[in-house]
């Protein structure tokens, strides 16, 4: 059939556009054939007008070309391709369920429409650039396992699986890949944008309301919408990418880990104390020390001689049990996992053909081929036999993969995978890496099925890709015990589950380093509430289970669990409604009015369905001392008479009801025929509708009917309130259990009556002069419990340990020789006043809190380095009192710290220097002592007092010479084109310039960025981890020359 285009041909492509292609599986020269002849292309796109749009990238100006469409998976979605020929050479998705649904067109109806937003795009080497322009006021969210803000607007990131301890809210690349935005429009409508390519993609929102998309070409774009709303868009995503997996109901409940539980004996007393506490609990974890020298498949035969009995023990107490599997397989023969993978030759090779063997925790590795059917076949068999020792569920970690002793933290990108026709055939490591975690845990979840096919596996990755849900759960990886990360833990499982991932949740009070008690309670207070909760810390910290922070932190995560329990079966039917739907579990506050601007940043509060948590995330505020930022309509505020500062506050959207039950300590304590409680909000036409879902909470005998899903509905008519069964769908016969409905009233307040599930059930509702009474009784009561709340101890320990000068509020002045400097080590270590003393020239534009002279630690702009507090570590004075040196040093978080000496020398007064350096200080063993990906990026900003006549003046390495002017815009140089060594601002009416001289083997970019009235003369240096032995540095200084 014809494709639809906007364009009549895409001969209108500069000719100047080199396009080269370094695919595998395909003819080498057929993709660049096809675009250099795109002359050629079949006039079925000649019906429409030829249309190209001006792209400015700095001081070049290049035309974009529209992407050809065509309708494909259901009314609203869109596939979008540079050319007719680019379609045919795309690789196969990955990310679909149904391949062929990507690449079938949608058979046309007479109402087709076409797409509301068509991308542009140009080619550039080997890339391919895709913009799509919205409307001013467009909101970015979603690009899957992010750190920092909620709203992604100004943020870039790479999707390229990276073993991330210690990561920033500026880090750029996590564990898993999703090359997917969601879109929400100035008038609240939603729009789903999809770049369905596994290699590395650059996702750039740093253009306001412009999505920018970088990657090798050719890869399709696919929109979904635009839509009424984002729940649409994301379940129109799930009919591509599929909804989660079914969790067990188990699997709902708190998991309690750690790295790790070194022995049986220990896992015993943890299982025992909770019970003994009253703490609800139904999981425990086993990370890798439970294996014979970290050999996968294997058991210590002293610390854990008899796993079986370990597990029914753990489940006769109401426990599962859910062991660490990693990808890295001990290279050693004699090793039954290495002979027989060797037997049957499944592991990744090495570009010559020999299989790879990388470092990893046993030592030396090799690596399943999980491209290919007969490597994820034998896995999926050893998954089967391991589950007899009583495996309740399987955790794939290190599965980007990771690997040690290697500046990229994974494997080389030449490596071969022999991979399966269907999946893109044999390709080197770079186009499969983004998906070698989430075909693990496919192949994990089979293994699990195929050893019992009457239960529901449970899987959790670390690494995955966008559709990865469909066969395990996530965590937000090795985070830190920071308010910083509580904080960011709202936003990133809520991104998740706007890129199709419900089912996540963080390591609750961090994973690396120690939490304090408050924020360990605050953090469990809010986690809780997570879709995935779970407990996990670092070896070598402190104990950080609910217990290990005092009494009243341990009441704190007492409370906090019994409302998760409590809320168990809301949250099973929310569940229930994302496996069948594709609807969010966790979604951002926004989605109860998307054209409310204020939500759109909101990052304290989230939606359970039409159940919305508000949460603190400061140490210096309890929950009732924020003011609740609340979506329009009506929202009943109400508790379980457990209402704590360190807790979040609950809200109820009128019009809603919801189920709820008694706090177990476990899941399987709980029986169909235990009393079932309603939660009603009425809206202001006094209804309200819920629904619940209920089954065996394992197994599948839902997909042939054997469950429950129940409709109830409340209705308010002449001051009476009749609750009922509306609708019932499923073969379940109705419990025989009584009914406890609770009416909001407002403040907390409530009127509630007892019946039988199934029967009408008719409350009078109180007079408005007893509802009145009834709200300020409850509000008195609510602020009693606040009042008499046992609070955590505010005891807040510093994570460094540092011997330095203490900081002081007044800026340290630097003054010898020609200089005076001005610093303030507590806000980044900043430089703030620059004062060159001869000519009376201030050339640094800074105020106290920003731009000056800043430092940073990742490539993201105001990444970590540029707020943290500088322990001042020693100052030289001279003989006068001045000050000629300073040494600073600052915590940027993940053991990582930047170090900055700054010195004016006696031989050289002319010149000032600064030499800084990114060090590795306590690097987690979890990664192999490589830090997470870095960059030392020095960033000043120095003042234009003529900015018509000023410049930046230099000659690059190979010797070409360069006068930049402020029309330029930003330029980044690179290789051979950056200045040799120096590089100078000049201002022609001073005849003064500012010479930056620097170490040009430490330099790898110098970016200069102008603006009004200022210029940012930027050096960074090599984008990669740091370990103790391998620091980053830069030395550079300045000197001001006098310009003929």
């Amino acid at each position: 059939m014809g494709r639809t285009t906007a364009i009549s041909s895409t001969a209108s492509i500069p000719t100047s556009i080199i396009i080269t292609h370094r695919l595998c599986c395909l003819q080498p020269n057929q993709f660049l054939k096809s675009l250099n002849n795109i002359n050629s292309i079949s006039h079925n796109f000649a019906r429409n007008k030829k249309k190209k749009k001006t792209i400015h990238r700095g001081s070049k100006i290049s035309m974009a070309v529209e992407m050809v469409f065509e309708p494909i998976l259901e009314e609203g979605v869109f596939r979008f391709d540079c050319s007719a020929d680019a379609t045919n050479l795309s690789f196969p998705t990955l990310s679909f369920v149904n391949p062929k649904q990507r690449d079938t067109p949608l058979v046309l109806v007479s109402n087709h429409k076409t797409p509301s937003y068509i991308p542009t795009f140009e080619l550039l080497s080997q890339n391919q650039i895709v913009y799509l322009e919205l409307p001013a006021g467009t909101s970015f969210y979603g690009t899957g396992e992010v750190s920092g803000q909620l709203e992604r607007t100004g943020k870039r990131v790479f999707t390229w699986n990276t073993d991330a301890w210690g990561y920033g809210s500026g880090t750029t690349s996590l564990y898993q890949s999703h090359p997917w935005l969601l879109a929400i429009l100035p008038n609240g409508d939603a729009l789903g944008i999809l770049a369905d390519t596994t290699k590395r993609c650059e996702i750039d929102l740093r253009k306001e309301s412009t999505a920018k998309l970088i990657s090798a070409s050719p890869f399709p774009v696919v929109t979904f919408g635009p839509f009424a709303s984002a729940t649409i868009v994301l379940e129109s995503l799930s009919h591509a990418i599929g909804t989660v997996f079914m969790p067990p109901k188990w699997s709902l409940g708190y998991q309690q880990c750690r790295w790790s539980y070194d022995s049986h004996l220990r896992v015993r007393e943890i299982a025992k104390t909770f019970r003994d506490k009253g703490i609800p609990c139904d999981v425990i974890w086993m990370d890798i020390d439970y294996m014979d020298g970290f050999r996968c498949f294997t058991f210590d035969k002293e610390a854990f001689p008899n796993p079986k009995s370990l597990a029914d023990d753990l489940h006769a107490a109401g426990f599962k049990a859910i062991w660490m599997l990693d990808p890295g397989i001990k290279h050693e023969k004699g090793y039954f996992v290495y002979d027989s993978g060797s037997e049957q030759d499944i592991w990744v090779q090495t570009a010559d053909g020999k299989p790879f063997v990388g470092e990893v925790w046993p030592g030396p590795c090799v690596f399943p081929d999980f491209t290919q059917e007969k490597a994820r076949s034998w896995w999926s068999n050893l998954v089967k036999d391991f589950i007899s020792n009583g495996v309740d569920g399987i955790w794939n970690d290190m599965n980007e993969p990771a690997v040690f002793k290697s500046i990229t933290k994974t494997m080389p990108e030449s490596n071969i995978h022999r991979g399966d026709a269907e999946l893109g055939g044999r390709q080197n490591h770079l186009h499969y890496h983004n998906v070698y975690g989430m075909l693990m845990a496919r192949s994990t979840y089979t293994g699990m099925k195929l050893a019992n096919p009457n239960k529901r596996p449970f899987v959790l990755t670390r690494a995955g890709f966008i559709g990865s849900q469909r066969y395990a759960a996530t965590w937000t990886g090795d985070n830190l015990s920071t308010w910083e990360h509580l904080h960011m833990s709202i936003s990133m499982i809520l991104q998740l589950g706007l890129s199709g991932q419900p089912l996540s949740g963080p390591d609750i009070g961090g994973f690396a380093g120690n939490a304090t008690p408050k924020l360990f309670g605050r953090w469990f207070g809010v986690g809780a509430m997570f879709p995935f909760c779970r407990g996990h810390s670092e070896k070598g910290t402190t104990d950080h289970e609910p217990w290990s922070f005092g009494e009243e932190c341990e009441e704190v995560c007492r409370l906090a669990l019994k409302r998760r329990y409590r809320l168990i079966p809301h949250i099973y039917t929310l569940f229930y409604l994302a496996h069948t739907k594709g609807s969010p579990v966790a979604a951002p506050a926004f989605f109860a009015d998307s054209k409310d601007s204020r939500l759109r940043t909101n990052e304290n509060s989230f939606l359970l369905g039409p159940l919305l948590v508000y949460a603190s995330t400061s140490s210096e505020l309890g929950v009732h001392q924020l003011k609740h930022v609340l979506p329009n309509g009506t929202w009943m505020s109400f508790d379980f008479e457990d209402s704590h500062p360190d807790l979040p506050a609950l809200y109820l959207q009128g019009g809603s009801i919801i189920p709820f039950g008694p706090p177990y300590q476990h899941v399987g304590e709980a029986n169909l025929n235990d009393d079932l409680s309603l939660l009603v909000a009425l809206d202001e036409n006094g209804k309200a509708e819920g629904v619940m879902f209920e089954d065996d909470g394992d197994g599948y005998e839902y997909t042939n009917g054997g469950y429950l899903l129940t409709t109830y509905t409340a209705e308010l008519k002449s001051s009476v309130i009749t609750i009922k069964v509306a609708k019932a769908e499923g073969l379940w016969a109705r419990p025989n259990r009584r009914l406890h409905v609770h009416i909001l009233l407002g403040e907390g307040a409530m009127v509630d009556a007892w019946g039988t599930d199934g029967e009408d059930l008719q409350i009078v509702m109180p007079s408005d002069s007893d509802v009145s009474k009834l709200i300020s009784a409850s509000k008195n009561n609510y602020n009693i419990r606040i009042e008499s709340a046992k609070l955590i101890p505010d005891v807040e320990k510093a994570s460094g340990g540092h011997k330095g000068v203490e900081l002081s509020g007044i800026p340290v002045e630097i003054k010898s020789g020609e200089w005076a400097l001005k610093v303030v080590p507590w806000i980044g270590g900043r430089i703030i006043s620059m004062e060159h003393l001869p000519t009376g020239t201030q050339w640094l534009h800074s105020r106290v809190e920003i731009n000056g002279y800043e430092e940073y630690s990742g490539t993201e702009y105001r990444s970590a380095g540029c707020t943290e507090q500088y322990t001042v570590l020693d100052r030289d004075l001279e003989q006068a009192g001045e000050i000629e040196s300073l040494k600073m040093e600052g915590d940027v978080g993940g053991g990582l710290a930047i170090e900055r000496n700054i010195s004016i020398s006696q031989d050289n007064p002319n010149v000032f220097s600064i030499d800084s350096s990114l060090v590795a200080r306590n690097v987690g063993a979890g990664s192999g002592g490589y830090s997470r990906l870095v960059c030392l990026r020095i960033h000043p900003t120095f003042s234009l007092l003529h900015p018509t006549e000023s410049y930046i003046s230099f000659t690059s390495i190979n010797g070409s010479k360069h006068d930049v002017w402020p029309e330029s815009g930003e330029q980044l140089y690179e290789g051979d084109l950056r200045p040799n060594g120096e590089w100078m601002l000049v201002d022609k009416c001073l005849g003064l310039g500012l010479v930056n001289k620097f170490n040009i083997d430490q330099v790898y970019k110098c970016l200069i960025h102008w603006n009004f009235g200022t210029v940012n003369l930027e050096l960074w240096s090599e984008d990669r981890p740091v370990s103790k032995q391998s620091p980053l540095r830069i030395s550079h200084s300045y000197e001001v020359r006098r310009i003929p």
